[in-house]
């Protein structure tokens, strides 16, 4: 991909081939980096920055999660940004990780009574814009994330995932 330099790690059985995932992961993440660059006026670095993807299961992102965040449970998307970033600032050659666990996201599409590829979308479009400094800690923040997740989405032709939802992310 043009636009960044997307790696993969597939450690849980039960996720597609790492060739099925890198060719979603770029359509998914490069529809982000045109949206931001186009309409948000995100600059990126001229060498494309790389970004790791971990597909895993509950239990490793369970243990990473307690590790890292003090939060002895499984969650969906875990991102761990290389470099300190402001949202819209230019980032650095190498973005971080994003760490999908498949267990949880299976469960929260049946909740959701959604795809899995359409869950799987909106947690890569998540994760990555924690990359890029964006969060949800408090209203004002969550507002301007979801907002930035539910215009990229739509540019993947996915509707609005908060729509009627009182569940947001997880801070």
């Amino acid at each position: 991909m043009a636009d960044l330099d997307i790696q993969i790690s597939v450690d849980d059985i039960g996720w597609p081939g790492e060739e099925t995932l890198l060719s979603f992961c770029e359509r998914v993440l490069g529809a982000a980096v045109v949206y931001l660059r186009d309409s948000e006026k995100q600059p990126f670095p001229a060498m494309p920055p790389e970004v790791s993807l971990v597909f895993t299961d509950d239990a490793s992102i369970q243990d990473i999660n307690a590790e890292w965040r003090g939060k002895d449970k499984a969650t969906n998307v875990l991102s761990f940004p290389a470099f300190p970033v402001q949202p819209g600032k230019m980032p650095g050659p190498m973005l971080g990780d994003i760490i999908i666990a498949r267990e949880t996201v299976e469960r929260e599409t049946e909740e959701l009574e959604k795809s899995f590829d359409d869950h799987l979308t909106h947690l890569l479009v998540h994760g990555f814009l924690h990359l890029l400094g964006y969060d949800h800690m408090n209203s004002a923040e969550a507002e301007i994330m979801e907002g930035l997740e539910t215009r990229i989405l739509a540019q993947l032709g996915l509707s609005d995932p908060y729509e009627g939802q009182d569940l947001k992310m997880e801070p």
